[in-house]
């Protein structure tokens, strides 16, 4: 009879999980569809953005429909997109209780860093790499054949571009947390180097539009937030070093 009731208390708090995880997806589909109304109210101006380092091109649209769902498919993006530290403060709060004083403290920070390095990365594609890649797509242009890009395609191209410098910003801070997991160190980083560049040279490949330029402009700066990402293990290393030796004086 214990038993049972032990296994229903169980039973109960595995269902208090889920129904709190449900109330949180809510929240946030709630949350990314108000920011995704307010954002086609503004869906001219983010498109005028997102074409400004295009100059005088103009977009077209093939269907009657494109340019409608595209402008829709932009407004959801750019709702997800800027509710994004609301997302990952709501599933960090359900994981929160089950972790310790010390571990709450890491993951605060791992979460206000990635969110940081994401846009960022997001910036730096746009108005660093982005005009080079444009500009590259844009100089076979000739007599004869002009650069019609449809309203659907343009805005997969950026969104898809943009985003990817956005994960590939997070190598650095993933290096450090495995760093400070003792799961990799600096020495592993630097004599696997080369296996590390091919692997980047795929990743770039993966997470790209399908052009060898696009590819890359994606690899170069992965190879230095790939430095950057062992300069950061190499800290942790040396500060964890410190710690021992002050523990054991």
């Amino acid at each position: 009879m214990a038993s049972k009731k032990k296994k229903t208390a169980l039973e109960m708090s595995f269902f208090d999980h889920l129904d709190e995880l449900r109330k949180r997806l809510i929240a946030v589909a709630i949350v990314i569809l108000v920011a995704s109304v307010i954002c086609f109210s503004f869906v001219n101006q983010i498109l005028d953005f997102l074409t400004m380092q295009a100059g005088s091109l103009e977009l077209i649209y093939t269907t009657p429909a494109e340019a409608f769902m595209s402008q829709m498919r932009l407004a959801f993006t750019a709702g997800a997109l800027i509710t994004l530290p609301f997302t990952l403060h709501q599933m960090l709060s359900f994981i929160m209780p089950a972790l310790r004083q010390t571990e709450k403290k890491i993951i605060i920070l791992l979460l206000i860093s990635m969110i940081f390095l994401f846009f960022l990365g997001m910036l730096f594609g746009y108005y660093v790499v982005f005009p080079y890649a444009l500009a590259f797509f844009l100089g076979f242009a000739r007599e004869g054949l002009l650069p019609l890009f449809s309203i659907s395609r343009y805005i997969s191209f950026v969104v898809s571009f943009l985003v990817a410098f956005g994960v590939v910003f997070q190598v650095p801070l993933i290096f450090w947390f495995l760093g400070r997991m003792s799961i990799i160190s600096s020495s592993f980083l630097r004599v696997n180097r080369k296996y590390a560049v091919l692997i980047m040279a795929i990743l770039s490949a993966v997470i790209t539009p399908p052009d060898v330029f696009s590819q890359l402009l994606m690899l170069g700066p992965l190879m230095v937030l790939y430095e950057v990402g062992l300069l950061l293990v190499r800290v942790t290393e040396r500060s964890r070093a410190r710690m021992e030796e002050a523990h054991i004086q």
